[in-house]
């Protein structure tokens, strides 16, 4: 049997308490934490490389709470076509206002500006956002199907968090403006 190779590691108080967490929640030796920490890490860098650490925690942070699901992009404008073809559409529309409403409601309370839905909704590859100033926004969506039910779920949102905006459509884009 091989003798382990020995590293010592300094870590910043806020790295060794979740480090210390992480050890207790998974019943872990630091060293098997370590080991296993470093799989994980060169098993899947490349995602470290081209995706923000904020649009990971927000994906993690969703799909944990059970509350949101990941759909393939073609399911997804199947769906949106179906509702544009369905005969009691409007019913859909209205539903889907209300739940834009309350989520509105519960964003209130955890952002205080426009810019944190936006990049929540982001990172559900809604859209790409960009930043044009500190009041106006505009996303880029891929398709022009999901425009309606984008522009419908921003001013709910907005609305129910107290913002004042005004959303323009292009081509494949929204610009949104805070008023």
């Amino acid at each position: 049997m091989k003798v382990p190779e020995r590293v010592t590691v300094a870590l910043d108080k806020e790295t060794f308490e979740l480090f210390k967490k992480m050890k207790d929640d998974l019943g872990m030796s630091q060293s098997e934490l370590m080991r296993e920490a470093l799989k994980f890490f060169s098993k899947h860098k490349s995602l470290f490389e081209f995706v923000e650490d904020e649009k990971i925690y927000t994906h993690a942070e969703m799909l944990s709470a059970g509350e949101h699901v990941i759909l393939d992009i073609d399911h997804w404008l199947l769906f949106l076509k179906f509702i544009e073809l369905h005969p009691d559409k409007e019913k859909f529309w209205e539903l889907h206002r209300e739940v834009c409403r309350a989520h509105g409601e519960q964003f209130k309370h955890k952002f205080h500006n426009i810019e944190a839905p936006l990049k929540r909704l982001e990172a559900c590859n809604f859209f790409k956002l960009s930043k044009t100033s500190e009041k106006e926004f505009t996303l880029v969506l891929g398709s022009d199907a999901p425009k309606k039910f984008l522009k419908t779920e921003l001013e709910e949102i907005f609305e129910g968090m107290g913002f004042k905006v005004e959303i323009k459509e292009g081509l494949l884009k929204l610009r949104i403006s805070v008023v």
